[in-house]
Order: C-alpha cells, then sequence, then structure tokens
C-alpha cells in the first residue's frame, strides 16, 4: 500500500498562520526554492519552473524549452520539427512545458528547497515586521521586556517583533526585569542584511513629551503648550510651558493637585526629576526662569551669537549651577543659549540696583535736611552759649 502524497499547499498554509505570512507570497517562494534546488541538483543546465496549486496541493515541476528553428542549445531548445510531432498548433518563438517525473525529486533537491524555503521564510518574516513598524516611527509604544545580552543591550516584545534598547537609550540606573512592560520611543526601523532593526528608547526627550501630554489634560488639548524640553534621563528634567489661556496657570496645570500629574509622569521615568518653568517669549525672562530654583542678576544675552552671560551672586552660584553643572546645562539646552555664569558681589540684578540707588538718594536728602534745620537753630558761637532750652523749643 503506497504512502498518501504530502500536501505542499496545506504544510504552508499552517506555518502561513502559525507565523503571520501571506499564504500566497510563502507558495511562492516555496516554487522559487524548490526551482533553484533541482536545477542546482539535478538538471543543472535546464531552465525549470515550479507550480503549487494552492486548493488542489497538486505540485508540478516542469522544463521549459523554446520553439526554435534550428536548435542551439538542447537544454533550452526544441527544434520545431519535434515540437510540431508533440503539438501541432505549436510555433517558432513558443514555449514547451515537460513535467518531470516525481520520483526524480531526489532527497537532496527537496532538502535543498527546505533549506531555500526556510531562508524565504524569515525574509518574508523580517518584511512583515519591517512592514508593521516602518511607519510607526515617532510613536510610543508599551512593550514587554524580554532579555540582555553581554553588551548591555535589552530586548523588549512589540507583537510583530522585538525591538533593542542600547546602553544609550536606557535611563541609567534603571533596573529593567523580564516580563516587565514598559513604554518605549519608537526611535528608527531601518532594513539591514540581517533584517529589520527596530531602535527603542527610554531617554528621548520625545518619551517625556509623550507622557506630558497623557497625563496633563490641558497640554493634550492644547490650552498649555510645551515649548522645550532639555532632558538628562534618570537625573533631571526641565521643561518650559506657555498656556494660551490666562485663566489657567501653566505650571500648576502640570504639576497638579499636590504634585499628583508630574509624580504620575516621573514614576514611569524611574523617579527622575522633572522641573516645570515657565516660558517666555522675552530671552532674558526665558533665561532667568531656566535658571530657576537660582536667582540670578543681570543678563547680557547676545541672540545672533545665541550667548547669554548671567551674573550671580556667591550663594546663589553653586545652586545656578547645579550638580555636577547640571543646572545651566539643562538651563542652556532648554534656551538654546550658552550661558556663561558670572560671580559677582555687588547687587547685579537691574529692578534691585534701582531701588537701591532710590533708597540712598532719599537716605541722602533726609540727612540734608536734618543737618539744615540743626545750622538754622545756631546761627553763630554767641547763640549757642546763650541758648536756653526754651529757645531750643
Amino acid at each position: 500500500m503506497s504512502q498518501p502524497e504530502f500536501n505542499f499547499a496545506d504544510a504552508l498554509r499552517e506555518v502561513a498562520q502559525a507565523r503571520n505570512i501571506n499564504e500566497l507570497q510563502l507558495i511562492e517562494a516555496f516554487e522559487q526554492s524548490l526551482a533553484q534546488a533541482y536545477t542546482r541538483n539535478v538538471e543543472p543546465d535546464k531552465r525549470i519552473e515550479v507550480h503549487l496549486d494552492p486548493q488542489s496541493g497538486e505540485l508540478e515541476v516542469l522544463i521549459v524549452r523554446e520553439v526554435v528553428e534550428k536548435v542551439e542549445d538542447e537544454n533550452l531548445q526544441i527544434s520545431l520539427a519535434d515540437a510540431l510531432e508533440l503539438d501541432p498548433g505549436v510555433e517558432v518563438g513558443m514555449e514547451m512545458e515537460f513535467p518531470v517525473d516525481r520520483e526524480k525529486f531526489s532527497r537532496i533537491a527537496l532538502q535543498a528547497a527546505k533549506q531555500t524555503l526556510t531562508q524565504k521564510m524569515r525574509e518574508t518574516e523580517r518584511n512583515v515586521v519591517f512592514n508593521e513598524y516602518k511607519d510607526r516611527e515617532g510613536q510610543v509604544l508599551t512593550a514587554q521586556v524580554v532579555r540582555s545580552d553581554n553588551k548591555g543591550n535589552w530586548f523588549v516584545e512589540l507583537g510583530a517583533g522585538e525591538a533593542i534598547l542600547p546602553p544609550r537609550e536606557q535611563i541609567p540606573g534603571e533596573k529593567l526585569t523580564p516580563g516587565n512592560r514598559v513604554k518605549i520611543y519608537l526611535k528608527e526601523v531601518r532594513k539591514t542584511p540581517k533584517g529589520p532593526t527596530i531602535l527603542a528608547s527610554r531617554a528621548d526627550e520625545r518619551l517625556l513629551d509623550y507622557l506630558l501630554r497623557q497625563e496633563i489634560p490641558e497640554v493634550a488639548n492644547g490650552i498649555v503648550e510645551v515649548k522645550a524640553i532639555a532632558r538628562e534621563a534618570g537625573q533631571r528634567s526641565k521643561v518650559a510651558v506657555f498656556s494660551h489661556n490666562s485663566n489657567v496657570d501653566p505650571i500648576g496645570a502640570c504639576i497638579g493637585h499636590r504634585g499628583n500629574r508630574i509624580q504620575a509622569v516621573t514614576g514611569e521615568l524611574g523617579r527622575e526629576r522633572v522641573d516645570v518653568i515657565l516660558w517666555d517669549a522675552n530671552t532674558r525672562d526665558f533665561i532667568r526662569n531656566a535658571l530657576s530654583p537660582a536667582k540670578v542678576g543681570l543678563i547680557e544675552a547676545q541672540p545672533e551669537r545665541r550667548e547669554a552671560t548671567v551674573t550671580v551672586t556667591p550663594d546663589q552660584l553653586s545652586l545656578a549651577i547645579g550638580k555636577g553643572g547640571q543646572n545651566v546645562r539643562l538651563a542652556a539646552k532648554l534656551t538654546g543659549f550658552k550661558i556663561d555664569l558670572r560671580e559677582t558681589a555687588a547687587i547685579s540684578d537691574l529692578d534691585a540696583a534701582m531701588q537701591q540707588a532710590m533708597q540712598d538718594e532719599q537716605g541722602a536728602q533726609g540727612n540734608a535736611a536734618a543737618q539744615s534745620a540743626f545750622d538754622a537753630l545756631f546761627k553763630d558761637s554767641k547763640s549757642v552759649a546763650t541758648a536756653s532750652p526754651d529757645d531750643v523749643e
């Protein structure tokens, strides 16, 4: 009793469904792989075509020859005279197909076809992954942490594909655990010889921007606008905001009642500190706000050179600089200005200086009036000598 014929169509259909691959594309890849294997291992000099019926599962391997007047290559051509004996309707230039006996599908040919098919299947899967995520660059997705390697890279599962989180895109100090779900920013999707590479990030400023829109309704609906973000992932960020509604406090809206909104944002970022500051169209005021919580003095800005010199009193200098220069570094990145801090012991704030000058002037005027009044009492030394208490009154 002979063994039932293997149905390639059914087998490929199951593989296509299991691996989320287009069935017709997989059948076409199988036909090409079997044709290449048969040509290479059985009929190396002939033109081979393979056809698999997706419905019936019938498989045909055909040798194709062109009808010519005079044969120059017997492997690829057949004379018109010989062709007419097989089919009276043929003409020069037509092609004839000659089925191959199934027994000639040698084991080595089928094995080679299997190997080629595996490669084609991988390529098809890679194309599926690339096509699914190529248009999703710039989006924030929720992914599951899968594994890490000895280079410090973490890999996260997106669904159809896997993304890589290299060390530079990770939040420093954050402990990732396989099975955990995290939000990632899809930074880049590109094709490589080994398949698509999906680059994910948790350190990008745009992840923070997304979280602000998610947690703060006023940002999501455009009432409060995030003008700029400067971030040092895992440590500290500065966010410049502006309100398009005079009745809405942009900083208060972002922080929320008892800080609940900003805490929801920082909780997703490993408790990274997020400073919310007021954006201002005036460059000096914007720089002043960006350097908070330090209180700075006179600011001399050169917009054309994107540079600013800021005077700071000694008691505010370390606060303006920040730990390891972080505060001034983030302020520079937020404003787009190179900031040079200059220490001064004098009052450097213009408003404060003017106020002090007025106080000094008023004090001088008061002293002069008192001196005049005193001098009027004692016009000469004689009046001083004869003066009595009643005279003074």
